[in-house]
């Protein structure tokens, strides 16, 4: 089943349970998968553009939560929280530091790369290899600290 199926899906089985915070992610979802296959673009999205994009309202909610937790407006944030983790089901599970640890170190002792100076080549490699099962800024540390190190 494809991820627009299981959207459309969990959309009708919380419009029927009147789950007013699974609905907002769910349109939200569905309202930005739509715009991507609609850009005019003439490609149609993949699984891994699907990704992408689920990614990234997850990130803007977070970011969002992060912003109001530090203005101390809880009621703002637990909404962003709560429909950040509704659009979270949708992605595949998410690998855990020390799996990326283990994956970046292997990439940085298979190119031989030492040193800042190859930080863009070694994100490069992990952000290809690990797309969709690490976020960017969890990448970005692991590489930052092996290479450092």
């Amino acid at each position: 089943m494809s991820l627009q199926a299981k959207i459309m899906d969990a959309l009708k089985t919380a419009m029927k349970s009147k789950d007013q915070v699974a609905l907002e992610s769910l349109r939200a979802v569905k309202s930005e998968l739509l715009l991507a296959q609609t850009s005019g673009t003439g490609v149609e999205l993949t699984e891994e553009d699907e990704i992408k994009i689920l990614q990234k309202l997850v990130k803007q909610r977070k970011d969002s939560a992060a912003i109001f937790t530090g203005q101390n407006r809880a009621d703002l944030a637990e909404p962003e929280l709560a429909q950040a983790a509704v659009i979270e089901q949708f992605l595949p599970a998410q690998l855990s530091i020390e799996e990326v640890e283990a994956i970046v170190a292997q990439i940085i002792s298979e190119g031989g790369f030492a040193g800042m100076g190859s930080m863009g080549q070694v994100m490069g490699l992990a952000n290809a290899k690990l797309s969709g099962s690490a976020d960017g800024k969890t990448i970005s540390t692991v590489v930052k600290k092996l290479l450092t190190a």
